[in-house]
């Protein structure tokens, strides 16, 4: 598998009054092109600082991330945003959707901020939203706006999405009917997946796993088959 990003030898590091908390202590990982990366591990272990640095919401302290060879830690804030734009789709708990726009409307709005063209209805098609397209977000479930945002996320064209607990407000149903959607949308798109998550079942959709505690990689692992959404135990 072609590697997308690879990092290397990072540390993150935050002042807390006079005493500094390690973050990332030396990481290094590579990323496939096209390939569903899962990173584990408890409250603290240093996983959504991960998430954030390899998609430049934060800065490193120290260490390489190179994207496709390129060095994207050295870029000042407005290149790193420009990147981000063109390259990066995020999915959070919270949904940050518009609620005076209908889900055709979201999504296209998503698609608006990409630099290629898409195909509005095939992406809500891929997260299996097509019956709900016209509905506002107050006729919507938890588990169908957080499809909305994947959809508003996809609508880029991003070659890389950032998954930050995506179902970890929603029940074991609704959230792998969210799974589902990003499976797909890998499986059809090519896109690649980050997702971050404390649920070792989740862990069984993705390709690799990375585990950490205490700002480390204490293991990676690969998975022979992934398992499907529907199939996984539950927390």
């Amino acid at each position: 598998m072609e590697n997308l990003i690879e990092i290397q030898n990072v540390y993150k590091t935050y002042q807390l009054g006079k005493v500094d908390s390690q973050a990332l202590n030396d990481v290094s990982l590579k990323v496939g092109k096209g390939e569903i990366l899962i990173i584990l591990g408890p409250s603290g272990s240093g996983k959504t600082t991960l998430l954030n640095v390899i998609s430049g919401l934060d800065k490193i302290s120290k260490g390489k991330i190179l994207y496709e060879g390129k060095n994207i830690a050295k870029y000042r804030d407005y290149k790193m945003t420009r990147f981000r734009k063109k390259n990066l789709g995020f999915i959070f708990q919270t949904y940050n959707l518009l609620e005076h726009l209908n889900v055709y409307e979201n999504v296209l709005v998503g698609s608006s901020l990409g630099n290629v063209s898409t195909d509005v209805d095939t992406i809500i098609d891929t997260v299996g939203l097509t019956k709900h397209k016209k509905k506002y977000m107050y006729q919507l479930s938890g588990g169908e706006q957080q499809r909305v945002s994947i959809a508003r996320a996809l609508a880029k064209k991003p070659s890389v999405m950032f998954c930050d607990e995506p179902t970890g407000a929603l029940d074991e149903k609704t959230g792998k009917v969210v799974l589902e959607s990003l499976v797909e949308a890998n499986e059809k798109l090519g896109t690649t997946m980050i997702i971050v998550t404390h649920n070792p079942g989740i862990a069984l959709i993705g390709d690799r796993v990375v585990r950490m505690n205490s700002g480390k990689i204490v293991e990676i692992k690969e998975n022979k088959k992934r398992m499907a959404p529907k199939e996984i135990p539950w927390g």
